[in-house]
């Protein structure tokens, strides 16, 4: 047991790591998204940078690394919770301080929706339903991923009966993805935080 545990762990991580909006930026752009807009290689920065299609594609890539480890070591190890909290917390750990690239990642928002997406599918779909209603109102990602961060942790202790160990894992995860999102909330403050199509409405401006 202790061996399967560990190599979904070393798993968890590597796949969590791979900095998928650094890549998807390279192959399209030919930039460093580390060196433009907010300087995040997360799928909101890609967004805004890149395009519309790279900015989905790094959110959904970035959401199946949380996603896979999590749903492997529930599979592997049935009726046995810690294993997947273990793995999950690893892969958006791999994310936000990815060895690819110096232990400079994202901010974990769409690796946490995949982890959470296999543990906790109904309130991760409230807290996305949160998310879209705020981006849809203020038009800032951060915004929405802030509430989000929010909404998911009530929604796990108040909505079916999840574990001790879940709930718990799943409101560090919250308090450390605002914590990730300090830049953005003094950007919000400050009223300069962009919102999520600034990028495109610069990139359509710049193709006239």
């Amino acid at each position: 047991m202790i061996i399967k545990v560990l190599s979904l762990v070393l798993f968890s991580y590597l796949l969590g790591a791979i900095p998928t909006g650094y890549l998807i930026a390279r192959k399209v752009m030919g930039i460093d998204i580390r060196e433009h807009g907010s300087g995040n290689p997360g799928a909101a920065n890609v967004y805004r940078t890149v395009g519309k299609w790279a900015g989905i594609c790094t959110f959904l890539i970035d959401g199946l690394k949380g996603f896979i480890p999590t749903t492997l070591a529930l599979y592997f190890c049935p009726g046995l919770y810690w294993p997947a909290i273990l793995c999950g917390t690893v892969a958006i750990l791999g994310h936000m301080w990815t060895i690819y690239l110096k232990f400079r990642g994202g901010k974990g928002v769409a690796t946490s929706a995949g982890v959470f997406a296999a543990l906790l599918p109904i309130p991760t779909a409230l807290a996305f339903l949160a998310f879209v209603i705020c981006v849809a109102l203020w038009g800032r990602i951060s915004i929405g991923s802030i509430v989000a961060c929010v909404v998911l942790p009530l929604a796990s202790f108040f909505i079916g009966n999840h574990p001790m160990p879940v709930n718990i894992m799943v409101t560090a995860i919250g308090l450390l993805v605002i914590y990730k999102h300090i830049p953005n909330i003094k950007r919000l403050l400050a009223k300069k935080e962009l919102k999520f199509e600034d990028g495109a409405k610069k990139r359509n401006h710049e193709n006239k």
